[in-house]
């Protein structure tokens, strides 16, 4: 038996082999159906009815405790009882409140994606009528921010001009949009040094992953009230959930080469320590989640501006945590 030397096996295929490049992109709205389908089927009857059964049941037996405490304590001393119902009746006050403010964070996040969806549909069907309605919902969701005060006049002063549903979401994009791309992406750059700097010094174990999880929920609370959408406590949570979903969709939580190689510049990753190697890999995660958030907030999506790239953002975030 002679040892010959293994060769790998190359099968010749006929014909030009398909480009993977040239695939159409998943939809966008398609894809975050696609990772529920897959991650999270939608619950069943009879555990949505489950659900609103233990919380009808936990609420009435707080409600009744309350009840009992705040009758017996009158009983007992007239002062001190008083005392329990004022403050029973502010912290009411209070829940109202707080539920009031996250219904209002969901209307708002609500009128982000309507706005993003009256303006793709205006867009594909050259519909100019639409596409000047959605401009208009733009115009009023940022007439009382200063900084869109100038953008805002230009948009006045020149869409009667345009005469063109394309030209007229490029133009509103241009002149609204783009200082709020600004100002996201000075969002997502910090975030990402920040938890690139805690992963790579603090030694305590899942301290990262907790500082990451809190960057990350705030650096998405803050890009939606960015463009327009203030997220409350439960609508950044929902907010977050609709991120990651849009990242396993498109494909851009792997750590490809590509983007180490953005951040490190070829092998400086292996002579750094193992905690800065971590941090920078954190901090890249963090940048691909707040440019996901960007796309998933922005009323429009990115056309006549240019697309935030993943490897000059985390170059520039990163770009004092690692050494050229």
């Amino acid at each position: 038996m002679t040892d010959t030397p293994r060769k790998p096996l190359v099968i010749e295929l006929e014909g030009e082999a398909p480009d993977p490049g040239a695939a159409p992109p998943v939809p966008e709205d398609e894809a975050p159906a696609m990772v529920r389908a897959v991650l999270a089927p939608p619950p069943s009857r009879l555990t949505r009815f489950a659900v609103w059964a233990f919380s009808a049941l936990g609420g009435f037996v707080l409600s009744v405790v309350v009840w009992d405490f705040v009758t017996g304590l009158l009983a007992r001393n007239s002062v001190l009882g008083t005392v329990a119902l004022a403050l029973v009746a502010l912290a009411g006050l209070a829940a109202v409140a707080l539920a009031g403010r996250e219904a209002l964070a969901y209307a708002r996040l609500g009128r982000l994606e309507e706005l993003r969806q009256s303006a793709a549909e205006a867009r594909a069907a050259a519909d100019l009528q639409a596409a000047r309605a959605a401009v208009a919902g733009m115009a009023r969701l940022y007439a009382g921010r200063a900084e869109a005060r100038w953008g805002l006049a230009r948009l006045e002063e020149r869409q009667a001009e345009v005469l063109d549903a394309d030209a007229i979401l490029d133009l509103a994009e241009v002149e609204l949009l783009v200082p709020l791309d600004r100002q996201a992406r000075a969002a997502v750059e910090a975030a990402a040094r920040q938890v690139a700097g805690v992963t790579a010094l603090v030694p305590l174990a899942l301290a990262d992953v907790a500082v990451a999880l809190w960057a990350n929920l705030r650096l998405t609370r803050r890009i939606a009230e960015i463009y327009g959408g203030r997220a409350g406590t439960l609508g950044s949570w929902r907010l977050l959930r609709r991120v990651f979903a849009h990242l396993i969709a498109t494909g851009a939580l792997a750590l490809t080469d590509d983007l180490i190689g953005s951040v490190a510049g070829g092998g400086i990753l292996s002579k750094l320590s193992r905690r800065a190697g971590e941090g920078v890999i954190n901090g890249a995660l963090t940048v691909r989640l707040g440019l996901a958030a960007m796309e998933l907030c922005r009323p429009l999506p990115f056309n006549a501006a240019p697309r935030p790239s993943t490897s000059a953002v985390v170059g520039t975030a990163l770009a004092g945590f690692v050494g050229r």
